[in-house]
């Protein structure tokens, strides 16, 4: 499953560059790139854990 975060992000990379690049620029397919760019990025920052929950459980195991 993790695959596919990266599989989408380099996808939408490539789609967004070749739809930037063409001489016919068309913004349908720019804009399918960038979305599926944002929803790669967007899965794997799910799975990072933040800073401050650590900090809390840290401070709450320490009392």
């Amino acid at each position: 499953m993790k695959y596919l975060n990266y599989i989408l992000i380099i996808f939408g990379a490539f789609v967004a560059m070749y739809a930037k690049a063409g001489a016919d620029k068309n913004q349908y397919l720019l804009i399918g790139g960038i979305v599926c760019l944002v929803i790669g990025v967007y899965r794997i920052s799910k799975t990072i854990p933040s800073k401050h929950d650590k900090e809390d459980n840290d401070d709450f195991e320490n009392n």
